[in-house]
Formats: C-alpha cells, sequence, structure tokens
C-alpha cells in the first residue's frame, strides 16, 4: 500500500491559500486556475492533491503535462509531499504500479491509448491534473484523446500560465467559456474566452514578490542581405518599414554568421557577471533559438565569446532531461536550448533570456519569459535581451502594461510539437538560385522598454548613479528607467570596443564585411554607413528629448529637410549631412 500523503511544512502563499479555500468551498468536479508563470501552480495542485487524498474524496492522483522531462519534475515535486506518482508508467503497462499513487504522462501519451488511461482514471475515483491545458485543444487529436480518457474521471483541475481563447469550433475539453465579443486573431471571428475558477496575474505576483521584476532590452542593428532578383537590400530592425522587410531583417541579423548574435550574447554574459558579483552568485542565462542548426552554431558563438562552453539542450538528445537538471542545478553560465526550456522547466538561477527565435505568439512569449521571473529573493531581477521589431516589442510591452487580454493557443501538430508562428520558411533555391542569402549584421542598444515606453538612455545626460554597483541595469526600483537605458547605452558601448579588440586579438585583422557590389570600398563604406546611423539615432533621440516630439516625427522632418531614401539604405553623403542637420537642431 503506498504511503499516506503528509502535508508539505513549507508555508503556502496567498493565493495558493485564496485558491485551495475557493476550491473547497465549491468541492467541483471541474477547475481552472490561471497563474502567472513561477507562480507555484505545481505546489498548489499537489497540495490540493494531498488533502484530497487524506479525505479519501479520491484514492488516485494523475498529472498530464506537455514534456516527458516535466513529468520527473512533477514526480519530485510529488515526493516532497509524500505523494508517490509514477513518472515512468507507459501505455505498454496496464494497471498503475502498486505503491504509488498515480503517475504523470504527457498529453502526446494519452493521445497514444486514451481508453487505456480511462480505465486507469476510472478503476478508482482520481483527481486528474491537466497542466498546462492549452495543449489540450478540442478539435485536435490531443484534445479528444483528454475528453475521452478523462471524461468520466472524479475530479479535474485545470492549470495555465495565461489565460487563452479560441474559436467556437475548437474548445478545450473541460473549461468553461463565454464569448469575448473581440475580433482580431482569430481571423474576425468572435470567440471564446476561457473563465478561470481563480486567477493570479504577473501584476500581483510582482507585487507579492513572486516573481522578479523584468527589464527588455532591445537591441536594432542593421541587416544587409540579397534577394531572389540578386539585389542587395538593407534595412535597420526597428525601422523596417513593411513587414516583409522587417521579416528578413530579423532573419537576417537571428543568423549565426553576422555580428547581431555574438554581441547580444556578450551583452547577456556581461549582465550574467554584473549579477554574480553582486548579490546573486548563481546566476544563468538562457539562450533560446528556432531550431537544432542554430542552437549548435549559437552554442559555438557562445565559447567563442565567453569563453566557456554552454550547455546544449535539444529535443532529439536522449540525454536532453539530465542536462536540464544538470544546469539547473550546477554552475554553468548559459544554456542554448530550441523549445525545451520554454516551458514549465524549473530553472530558478535562470534569469536572463536572449531572445534569438524567430518565435513570436503571445503564449509562447509569456512562457518563455516566465522561465526568467520565478523569484526567490527579493532583490532579484530579470532581463530579457531581445530584437527591437515590433511582435517582440509589443508583446513585451503587453505584458509591461498588464492588459486584461486574452491570448489564443498553440495548434498542436504531430509528436510533442508546437505550431509556434515562426517566421517564413526560408526559401528554397530554385535553379540553383538562392531565394534569400543573408550577408551581415550589426548590432546596437536600442532601448529599455518600461511601462510600455522606450527609454533609450540618449539625450539629457543628467544621470547620476553613485554606487558602483548600479552601473549595470542596477536594482528596479532604484534606478528609474530613463537610469537603467542610459547605462546599458554605457556598457553597449564600452562592450563594442571589447569585442572588436577581442575579435582583433584573435584573428590578427578586423572583421571582414562582404563587399557590397555597387561602392567602391565597400566594406569600409558600409561600416562608415552603420557608425552614421547609430549616431543619427541618438540624435534622434536627444531632439526627441528637448523638443517633447515623438521620434518618427523627428525621423520624418529630417528627411524632409535632406531629401532621400529611408536612413537604413541611404547613402554615407546623405547619412552625414542628417547627421549636420540634428546637429544644428540641439
Amino acid at each position: 500500500m503506498a504511503a499516506s500523503p503528509q502535508t508539505t511544512s513549507r508555508p503556502l502563499r496567498a493565493w495558493q491559500q485564496a485558491a485551495l479555500e475557493k476550491y473547497e468551498q465549491a468541492s467541483p468536479k471541474d477547475f481552472l486556475v490561471t497563474a502567472t508563470p513561477g507562480a507555484g501552480k505545481t505546489t498548489f495542485a499537489l497540495t490540493l492533491a494531498s488533502r484530497l487524498l487524506q479525505r479519501r474524496e479520491v484514492a488516485r492522483v494523475v498529472v498530464v503535462c506537455p514534456t516527458d522531462h516535466l513529468r520527473l519534475q512533477w514526480a519530485e515535486a510529488a515526493d516532497r509531499l509524500g505523494i508517490v506518482l509514477d513518472p515512468n508508467l507507459t501505455n505498454a503497462v496496464g494497471p498503475v504500479r502498486a505503491g504509488t499513487q498515480g503517475y504523470v504522462t504527457t498529453y502526446a501519451q494519452v493521445a497514444g491509448k486514451p481508453m487505456l488511461h480511462a480505465a486507469r482514471s476510472t478503476a478508482v475515483k482520481t483527481l486528474v491534473v491537466l497542466d498546462e491545458v492549452h495543449h489540450a485543444g478540442d478539435g485536435l487529436s490531443w484534445g479528444e484523446a483528454i475528453e475521452e480518457a478523462y471524461g468520466f474521471a472524479a475530479r479535474r483541475l485545470c492549470l495555465t500560465g495565461t489565460p487563452f481563447r479560441t474559436k467556437p469550433d475548437e474548445r478545450i475539453p473541460f473549461v468553461r467559456y463565454e464569448e469575448d465579443g473581440f475580433e482580431g486573431d482569430l481571423g474576425g471571428e468572435v470567440g471564446l474566452v476561457s473563465r478561470a475558477d481563480y486567477t493570479y496575474g504577473y501584476k500581483e505576483a510582482l507585487a507579492d514578490n513572486v516573481v522578479r521584476p523584468v527589464v527588455f532590452a532591445a537591441y536594432t542593428g542593421t541587416s544587409r542581405w540579397r534577394n531572389s532578383a540578386g539585389e542587395v537590400v538593407a534595412a535597420s530592425l526597428s525601422e523596417a518599414g513593411t513587414r516583409s522587410v522587417e521579416m528578413q531583417a530579423w532573419r537576417t541579423a537571428l543568423d549565426p554568421k553576422g555580428q547581431w548574435v555574438p554581441h547580444v550574447i556578450a551583452a547577456m554574459d556581461d549582465r550574467i557577471t554584473h549579477l554574480r558579483e553582486n548579490g546573486m552568485p548563481d546566476a544563468a542565462g538562457l539562450v533560446l533559438a528556432s531550431d537544432q542548426d542554430d542552437a549548435r552554431d549559437y552554442a559555438k558563438i557562445v565559447r567563442r565569446v565567453t569563453g566557456k562552453a554552454p550547455e546544449l539542450i535539444l529535443s532529439d538528445d536522449p540525454k536532453a532531461s539530465k542536462k536540464i537538471e544538470r544546469f539547473a542545478t550546477g554552475s554553468a553560465r548559459i544554456a542554448v536550448c530550441v523549445r525545451m526550456i520554454s516551458e514549465g522547466v524549473d530553472v530558478p538561477r535562470a534569469a536572463v533570456l536572449a531572445w534569438m527565435t524567430s518565435y513570436r505568439t503571445p503564449l509562447f512569449f509569456a512562457q518563455a519569459v516566465g522561465r526568467v521571473v520565478r523569484a526567490r529573493a527579493a532583490h532579484e531581477s530579470a532581463t530579457v535581451f531581445l530584437p527591437a521589431v515590433r511582435p517582440l516589442l509589443s508583446l513585451a510591452a503587453s505584458m509591461e502594461e498588464q492588459r486584461n487580454h486574452v491570448m489564443p493557443p498553440p495548434k498542436t501538430v504531430q509528436g510533442d510539437e508546437l505550431d509556434l508562428e515562426p517566421l517564413p520558411p526560408k526559401e528554397r533555391e530554385v535553379d540553383g538560385v538562392k531565394q534569400f542569402e543573408a550577408l551581415e549584421a550589426d548590432a546596437r542598444f536600442a532601448h529599455v522598454l518600461h511601462g510600455g515606453t522606450a527609454h533609450t538612455g540618449a539625450g539629457s545626460g543628467a544621470v547620476v548613479v553613485a554606487a558602483e554597483d548600479e552601473d549595470f541595469l542596477g536594482i528596479p526600483g532604484l534606478l528609474t528607467a530613463e537610469q537603467t537605458a542610459e547605462l546599458l547605452a554605457k556598457r553597449d558601448d564600452e562592450l563594442r570596443l571589447r569585442i572588436a579588440q577581442r575579435q582583433h586579438e584573435d584573428t590578427g585583422e578586423l572583421p571582414i564585411v562582404e563587399d557590397h557590389p555597387d561602392e567602391d570600398d565597400a566594406g569600409r563604406s558600409w561600416r562608415d554607413a552603420a557608425e552614421l546611423r547609430r549616431e543619427i539615432n541618438r540624435l534622434v533621440s536627444r531632439v526627441s528629448a528637448k523638443t517633447s516630439t515623438p521620434h518618427a516625427v523627428v525621423h520624418t522632418e529630417l528627411r524632409k529637410s535632406v531629401p532621400g531614401p529611408p536612413s537604413a539604405s541611404a547613402s554615407v553623403d546623405v547619412l552625414r549631412a542628417r547627421r549636420e542637420r540634428l546637429r544644428t537642431m540641439l
């Protein structure tokens, strides 16, 4: 017989206690909890399970989660409360093993044999915990299987890190919906919004010191690529204009052969060093890549830039779970992964995230950022380095402003994969002609996002910070957003010089930039243009601050005064003329 569960000696958080009280007052068959990543949904669910087992209201607990690694995480957490859950029970084994009080499985495993799981969940009174329940969209294979497997279970507890909404024909089993009347990302249809029985958002968690405050540090840069017509196109990440140009500029920036990735990794490493020297000695960072090829290349860049090999975590690696556990409990500075640490995986010492992926759905963004916001001490903060592109800046602003909006769930596809809305797929060669070729991309600090407002740190020069400990990003609350941005911009300039010096020492020569076919001495000319664009952006920020005029208006007036193409594709002469014009405005 399994051992009786023991209540935890660790005090519950206020929201967990309130949610438990609400559950026990209603004693419902179905209960949905929406709590921000890092708030402690696992502890809440297992505490509830322990109470129900002790009162003999249920005799078995089944947890369904998205990935195999999370099975181990749930089992270990349950063990700490005296609940024995088998994380290794397969579909090939019929009954639940003796000596356990249940098991942990995955959505994919349930979809493989839903009737088997139905038999297990109805043999005795069972509490089914559906972790990240948005994976169980009805009308899709997983949703249908979940409903078939657990439609007759005694109790069902649904958990999610973000609210979600769906189309009327894609209801998630066991979730209560209401019409939201919101049109937009569902193609103009009036959708359905899930109604949680208890909600605990990021804003409340931040006020309770349950999660870390997060600073979004956006990095722009000029990307240069060759299109299918053989034309070389240059555009800034933050001033790309059309969506198509923005996507290509973003893709070029993420190319491992360019300079954007090494620069941001160096900035990330600098931030980790600062955290380790100022009260968080085990601070670590996550680099989130789009695919496994990029992840391998980024791992090489991390080693080259930092001098230390990162933990490379890939989904097809049979040792992936062990690597996650080793990184979570070890001292390695950086882990490079694709999606292995995007949802549910607990790495409390991770406080820095580098967004080097093309994924851009609201749900995935919230879950990924959630990996670095779990609080352990009041003084800790989190930093997310991301490309200064509109889709990501919009998501960051939404998270900061804590808007009461709803998010659509990702679509499930075969296996354990998710459709995370990446950039358009890389074009294939047609008749031996490349449809797209990334050439080069540089990187520079753009701004800090705070309260939905971008702070560039360029302008007044009035920032005064007394303590050296506050020299880099400081502690949110001690430094204003403007001071934070000013210091990050200052560090970025120092970082640029250090990277250039290191590269010169390693290679004995300056970085090589591919020749532009339409310019003489093109490599030098392109570097000069990039520096001029950086200076123009700084001057525009100063003019904007001085005149209280939006950046976009200043840029528009500048192009009227000095006619020509946008700065991203303007010649060196035009850029110099615009620089001089801006100087006269100060």
